[in-house]
């Protein structure tokens, strides 16, 4: 993809979503009640793996899946003697990333994920990525096959979550993607009504806050080009927008960027990817390496919603730090989790 690339395979997120989904689910059936402070977690999970704190939830109320990959991860290095890695892997494993829904039973994993989170006391994180034509069929295609099967995957998902509080990020890249014409014309039209129902069926749920993606400050320019795209999808009646979704532009450049997209559309608030920003992007060299596991990049800054900014509501880990972004660089596929560049970012993180 151009801009940004989200790093989910239809097979590779399918696969995982599943077993993420039928983790929680088995978490719930089998954990008592928790305390605000610790997430439900397996009564016979083994030893070496350490509990999932939850954050302190004035700083950050969104939910540290105790099942998460980078915590099983650093439970098995645990076990097999290597605690140093083990304890960087913990960097990604102790903080809330998001759950990104599959294709497959959207609405048990929205259900679980959210129930999960409730048991908690604390929110659900969601990617919503499954719009038709996804991604231009680069490295993280796939989607619904039409609009009326994205509707009703949709219509499943918004009931999982039900009336347990959700923050969505919705279709990464749909917008985009629009705009710097990698998706074809001919289906603008059905994207932006399909977004534009996303939206208000979302917002229909008493507790689910909505953010369209909008990209990142390196890729549509100048930024009133996002305005009207935004518009045509619903903006209005989103809670905002979202930014540098699976890219590595640094907070600084996209609070910029989006204090001025705001400003064109009627003072939206908006949330901002810092999964890897750490080291701000990769300069230099063709655009692939710029956003496709570039190399050197770190960690950024936790998420939180105390950003010391009125209109950027929080600081997300959206990407999930550890997942590839597609084959390339000796990667695996988009989606899945490569060890060797989740510890590079974490070595790199302060």
């Amino acid at each position: 993809m151009y801009g940004s690339n989200t790093g989910h395979t239809r097979r590779g997120r399918r696969a995982a979503a599943r077993a993420g989904a039928v983790g929680v689910l088995l978490l719930l059936a089998v954990s008592g009640c928790s305390s605000s402070d610790e997430a439900p977690k397996k009564e016979s999970a083994p030893a070496s793996r350490q509990p999932a704190q939850q954050q302190p939830k004035a700083r950050s109320p969104f939910w540290v899946n105790p099942d998460g990959t980078a915590a099983k991860e650093a439970a098995r290095l645990r076990r097999s003697g290597k605690e140093g890695d083990a304890e960087l892997l913990q960097k990604i494993a102790s903080q809330p990333v998001a759950e990104w829904v599959g294709i497959d039973d959207p609405e048990g994993q929205t259900r679980g994920f959210t129930e999960a989170a409730v048991k908690a006391d604390r929110d659900a994180l969601l990617v919503l990525y499954n719009i038709p034509h996804r991604d231009c069929g680069q490295y993280s295609q796939g989607g619904a096959s039409d609009g009326d099967a994205y509707r009703a995957w949709l219509d499943r998902a918004v009931r999982g979550i039900g009336d347990r509080p959700a923050t969505v990020i919705l279709e990464p890249d749909a917008l985009p993607h629009m705009e710097d014409g990698c998706t074809p014309q001919e289906h603008h039209e059905e994207r932006f009504a399909l977004l534009k129902e996303a939206v208000g069926k979302l917002k229909a749920l008493p507790r689910t806050k909505v953010y369209l993606d909008a990209g990142n400050p390196s890729w549509v320019t100048p930024v009133d080009r996002m305005a009207e795209p935004l518009r045509r999808a619903g903006i209005e009646r989103a809670d905002g927008f979202a930014l540098n979704v699976s890219n590595f532009q640094t907070t600084e450049d996209s609070k910029d960027y989006g204090h001025r997209l705001s400003r064109l559309v009627g003072g939206k608030h908006f949330v901002i990817d810092t999964s890897r920003n750490g080291n701000g992007p990769l300069s230099g060299g063709d655009h692939e390496k710029a956003w496709c596991n570039p190399s050197g990049r770190a960690l950024g800054e936790p998420p939180t919603t105390r950003t010391g900014d009125r209109q950027v509501d929080a600081y997300l880990w959206v990407k999930r730090p550890g997942e590839s972004d597609g084959a390339c660089k000796g990667g695996p596929d988009a989606g899945q989790w490569w060890e060797t560049y989740a510890l590079e970012l974490a070595r790199n993180s302060r």
